[in-house]
């Protein structure tokens, strides 16, 4: 049988979440502990890959097993969490119809980048630390022209794997969190590296080193060489994933607060 696993991470040990050999990732993670505590081998398939170093509030995969008689969702959480290190924990599983797919049957993803305006030796990690306040009024003007559907060739890596590049934006904007700022950002997909180097050149803007007129110029020129550098992966998080009602079951649980964000 198929079931959806919601789990959060803080990405700094992790080189991504892709399985690859001989560094530690989240899935290989994830797996070891599933395979240890269900007793089968076990595999998941991710609602999407994370780079390095970034973290995850809201990710959900997908994998199958037979459950033990004596397994219910509750326990199977609660030996997980207990299997997994502190970094890697599992906040709700259930199962789902055969053809659900953690990656395909996603219709909605948003990240969050987090930026702290004061030293934070707890968050050095987590955000990014900038000594000096960007003009958010600037950044904001700048990311309502990504909303909508377009070409994002010029917030891409190159040689991205992608067959295109067309996205639909629902949101982009900053807004003040507690000694700091976060960008979110929602769509119905984003390209490799696409959120990092939206908010490398949205920073650029509020340094006042683009106008929010040239930003949009760099989207539609579709030319990864007008954008701006990267910004560093420890400020970002996939921090929701949205699916078609039906798929995953109504309950008063930590994803009813998620999902109301």
């Amino acid at each position: 049988m198929r079931y959806f696993i919601h789990f959060a991470y803080d990405g700094t040990a992790y080189c991504g979440w892709q399985v690859q050999p001989g560094v530690p990732t989240v899935q290989a993670t994830l797996d070891k502990a599933l395979t240890q505590v269900l007793r089968q081998p076990v595999h998941s398939l991710g609602s999407g890959r994370t780079d390095t170093g970034v973290h995850a509030s809201h990710q959900v995969a997908h994998f199958e097993a037979d459950f033990p008689a004596e397994m219910t969702f509750d326990l199977l959480r609660y030996r997980l969490n207990r299997a997994l290190p502190p970094d890697v924990q599992v906040l709700r599983i259930h199962p789902v119809g055969d053809k659900d797919h953690a990656r395909f049957s996603a219709e909605i993803r948003t990240y969050e980048y987090f930026v702290s305006l004061r030293p934070d030796p707890f968050r050095r990690d987590q955000a990014l630390y900038l000594d000096r306040a960007p003009d958010v009024t600037a950044m904001n003007e700048a990311a309502a022209y990504l909303v909508g559907q377009f070409d994002f060739t010029a917030f891409s890596k190159v040689k991205g794997g992608e067959s295109h590049y067309v996205c639909y934006l629902y949101e982009a904007g900053w807004r003040a969190a507690p000694n700091g700022l976060v960008f979110r950002i929602r769509a119905n997909r984003f390209v490799r590296g696409m959120v990092r180097l939206v908010v490398g050149t949205l920073l650029d803007v509020g340094r006042g080193k683009l106008t929010p007129l040239e930003f949009q110029q760099v989207l539609h020129r579709q030319q990864r060489v007008a954008a701006s550098g990267a910004a560093p992966a420890k400020g970002l998080y996939l921090s929701k994933v949205e699916y078609a009602p039906g798929i995953i079951p109504d309950s008063p649980d930590l994803l009813e607060a998620l999902y109301s964000a």
